[in-house]
Formats: structure tokens, sequence, C-alpha cells
């Protein structure tokens, strides 16, 4: 069997099981993750046979930028998309691939709570969708940009590393850009973007200082901005916020940040009774006292107020997670 048939059966092998990643490298079993757990293949890559997966995943130039760091792609295989980031390792290259669902997920197949729900419907402010490496972030945000194209006319720029879903134009108008190919720098892209007269701005992910204040300005002129940070719950979105900027100017940060914020929404992946997996997702929405709470720091009285504030939509993770129990999707 030639290298590329085989490379042909390794990802129908992922996507008949179900698998949400693949890992592969020189000299090791390739792995794939189902339901969250890594699951060995019988297949051994040489490195003349990552060399040759690299030439039919990534183009020249980003052939070029592997010889001196890691590089992220995009990738489409029999109508499924995948997002990848191909790295140099001690024995080769290494390749981490994402498969993505082959369509976007309704808030119902989500299991997404009305308060992150109704996000979609605020005309300004800033959105931020928190969690783990694969807990379903862009999931989240895809379903949220997908109620906003089907029920107004709205001008959505997203602004991603590497696109991850395409969206088919309904009601909304889509500028979709590709970091390294459309932009080079997403502090620059989003205020780029806001000459562009958008109703809706998506970052696919705020990784810095530069990008969390240009994220803050857009919010400030009207926009509305999805966002997503690699942080666990709503406190620790806080703090994360706060200590990308310098002590010193803290106090104004704070004050911004809690004007702007229109829902913090932190969420995780738990195994689903009977397989798969389930979202479990805290939910803080910008009342009064929340408002309050961030703009002085206090964010350890966070965890109270969503609790007592599940009538306006809050939940905290362990409520979420009760919630479930209590449904029998989890165990």
């Amino acid at each position: 069997m030639d290298e590329r048939q085989q490379w042909k059966e390794l990802l129908q092998e992922m996507i008949a099981a179900g698998a949400s990643d693949l890992h592969a490298a020189p000299g090791q079993c390739v792995q794939i993750r189902c339901d969250g757990e890594l699951e060995p293949l019988s297949f051994v890559p040489t490195g003349t046979f990552m060399e040759h997966v690299l030439e039919e995943l990534l183009s020249s130039e980003q052939r070029a930028a592997l010889r001196t760091g890691a590089v992220d792609f995009s990738w489409t295989y029999e109508n499924r998309r995948l997002r990848g980031n191909a790295y140099r390792m001690q024995d080769g290259i290494g390749i981490a691939l994402r498969l993505l669902p082959d369509r976007i997920m309704t808030p119902e197949e989500i299991g997404m709570p009305d308060a992150m729900r109704a996000a979609a419907d605020a005309r300004d402010g800033l959105v931020l969708v928190c969690g783990p490496t694969g807990a379903g972030k862009t999931t989240s945000l895809a379903a949220l940009i997908e109620i906003v194209n089907r029920t107004r006319r709205a001008h959505i720029i997203t602004l991603e590393d590497p696109i991850e879903y395409r969206f088919a134009a309904d009601l909304a108008f889509f500028s979709q850009r590709e970091a390294g190919r459309d932009f080079m720098a997403f502090p620059d892209a989003v205020r780029t973007a806001l000459r562009e007269d958008p109703d809706i701005l998506l970052v696919g992910e705020i990784r810095d200082r530069a990008t969390m204040e240009a994220a803050l300005m857009a919010a400030e002129t009207g926009v509305l901005v999805f966002g997503t940070l690699h942080t666990r719950s709503a406190v620790q979105t806080a703090l994360r916020v706060e200590g990308m900027f310098p002590a010193d100017v803290r106090d104004a940060v704070r004050a911004r940040f809690a004007d702007a914020a229109a829902g913090i929404f932190a969420q995780r992946l738990l195994p689903r009774s009977g397989g798969g997996r389930v979202a479990a997702i805290e939910a803080l929405c910008p009342t009064p006292a929340v408002r309050n709470i961030l703009r002085q720091g206090n964010y350890s009285q966070l965890a109270s107020v969503m609790m007592s504030g599940a009538p306006q939509g809050m939940q905290t993770a362990e409520m979420a997670e009760a919630a479930l129990r209590a449904k029998g999707m989890i165990a």
C-alpha cells in the first residue's frame, strides 16, 4: 500500500471512530482521541511518511515556516474540516489534527444554557467563551454566530488562526479572515475591522494584552465582540483579563471590562452516560451586581452571585454538572 493510500485510511478510521483528534509522529503508533481518551492504531509512520503527509497538508510557505517553528493550518478531507498543528520534535515532525463537526451544532445539541444563547441577541459588548483546549469553545461560538446568521442582518467579521467553520451566509454578510494569509496580527486586524462597518466581530483567541485592548476598544465602540480565553472559570477569566495589564492601569482596565462585559461562559466536556461527551457550562451574566464585583476586583464573590443569580440564567460549574446529573446525562 502506498503512503498516500495509507494516510487516507488513517483519516477514514479517525472519522469512522468519531474521534476528535489524531496524533502522528515518526516511530510511534498513530493515536486517536475518542471521548477524551487516546487509543492507538496499528500504523507506525516513518519520517519519510510524515514528510509526504506534510506536502499534502501544508502550502510551500507553511513548510518553509515549519523549519523554524510550529505551524497552524486548516484542511479539508472529503468535505470534513480539520484544524491542525505541525511541529518539530526530536525524531522529526509531528502532526496534531482536530476533526471539526460536519455541521454547525445547534444550542440545543450543545446543551447551551439560555443565558449563553441570549448572548447572540446582544447588540454590543464583549462575550468571552472560556475553557481548556478541546472543551468545545469554537463549536459554541459557531452556534452563536449561526443564530445571528439566521435571525438578523448583520456584518460579521471573523478573525481566526486558522479558519475552522465556514459559514454559509443567510441573512448575515460574512467576512472571514485567517491569520498569516489575510492579516498578520490580531490587534491590527481588530482595529482595521472597525473601519469596515462590523456589527459582530469574532476574535478566535485572545492571547495577549494587545489583543485584549483591541477587543475592549471594539466592544466600547458599539460592536458585539466574541472571543475565547484558555481559562477554566469565570473567576479565572476576570483574573486573566486584569493580569494582562500592568499594575498601574488595572483599576481602569477593571472598570472598562465591567462596562463592556456581556457574558462570561466557561465550559468543559464530561463523559456522557452511554458514550460521547456533554458540555457543562458555567454562566456569568452582566447584572449590576456582577459589574460592580468586576469593577472592584472582588472576584471571590462571583461564585455566590452566580448561585443566587439562577433566576437571571446564571450557574456555577457545579450547578451545571448537577443539572446534567439530574437529567441522567452524566454518571
